[in-house]
């Protein structure tokens, strides 16, 4: 009978509407995942996969001490270096997605992404983005006897000399190999890559003029400029340095188009809950905005970078893409 059936349809409909109460009431009031709330409520890792000592790893040390005052915690430094980080990256991947094991992400990762393709991870199927922390400068620079004094006539004796001049870096795919590619790339010249197992090696040489043009950190470098045992060509972002101020950008030496600022921040394995991520993420941005934090990222010729974690991913993916595109131009290949 057409009225029963009605009226059977209507109780089933009503017995699937009741049976979906409790789930609808358990969804409405789903707890955090565990110790989500109380987060951290012991030690946090912070992998660093570079050595102790160079820049990555004072700047995680500044933030972690900074991370550990707001969040009464203990944030551990873990320094994993090797393989061009993919040591300590692949450790942070392998790592419980909880929230006490981070991160270091650098621009060496996004090279190495592209380097060595069949490493154990991929950098945004494996990590979440938390928060960018910082962006440098590098400084181009020559040996004090080399006749040149400036970016054009670098390029212009580079031309006359194809495949004479020499540069050194602190290592295929380094921030300093990538930054004198680029040189390459947009100036059309032809000089030689001498890599070097670290930066003090290539460093020594040049101050000893065994080695031709290197680029390097602006803070390191600094005092080897003002003494007169290298030039400075220019630095390598947009704006000139706060700590070489009559030193040029390359945009501005004639390289309209150059840029290459390292920079830092912070990722967690896929899978960390994405309250633990805003927690950190407010909690390094408000960091990062202290004025004396500030001055203490300056001091390492740095600028804080704030952003949300879905911009910090987007600029991770954005530069994986970039430097992608310098190493097929350059025809670099990995170790």
């Amino acid at each position: 009978m057409p009225g029963g059936r009605t009226k059977r349809r209507a109780f089933i409909a009503a017995l699937g509407s009741a049976a979906a109460w409790p789930l609808i009431a358990r969804a409405q009031h789903e707890p955090m995942p565990p110790h989500a709330e109380d987060y951290p409520n012991h030690a946090v890792r912070f992998i660093v996969p570079f050595g102790a000592g160079g820049p990555t790893d004072v700047f995680t040390r500044a933030l972690a001490d900074e991370l550990g005052k707001t969040l009464n915690q203990t944030f551990v430094i873990d320094n994993r270096p090797g393989a061009g980080t993919i040591i300590g990256t692949t450790e942070a991947a392998k790592a419980a997605p909880d929230g006490y094991t981070l991160l270091m992400m650098t621009t060496t990762q996004t090279t190495v992404e592209t380097l060595s393709p069949n490493k154990p991870y991929k950098l945004m199927r494996d990590f979440v983005p938390v928060a960018a922390i910082s962006k440098s400068e590098l400084v181009m620079v020559v040996r004090s006897s080399l006749p040149v004094n400036n970016l054009a006539e670098f390029i212009a004796l580079a031309k006359a000399k194809p495949g004479t001049l020499n540069y050194a870096s602190s290592g295929i795919g380094s921030n300093y190999h990538i930054a004198a590619e680029l040189v390459k790339n947009l100036a059309g010249i032809n000089i030689v890559h001498v890599p070097y197992k670290g930066s003090t090696g290539a460093r020594n040489d040049i101050i000893a003029g065994q080695i031709d043009m290197m680029f390097d950190s602006v803070p390191t470098m600094a005092p080897m400029i003002e003494t007169g045992r290298v030039k400075a060509l220019g630095t390598s972002g947009r704006v000139r340095s706060v700590v070489l101020p009559n030193v040029p950008t390359l945009m501005e030496a004639g390289l309209p188009d150059y840029e290459a600022t390292p920079w830092g921040g912070v990722m967690a394995p896929v899978g960390t809950p994405e309250v633990i991520v805003n927690k950190l993420n407010t909690e390094i941005n408000n960091i990062l905005a202290l004025p004396h934090f500030r001055e203490v990222w300056r001091a390492q010729g740095a600028d804080p970078v704030i952003m949300a974690p879905s911009e910090f991913g987007a600029f991770v993916q954005s530069e994986i893409e970039r430097r992608a595109k310098i190493i097929k131009a350059s025809g670099i290949k990995g170790d």
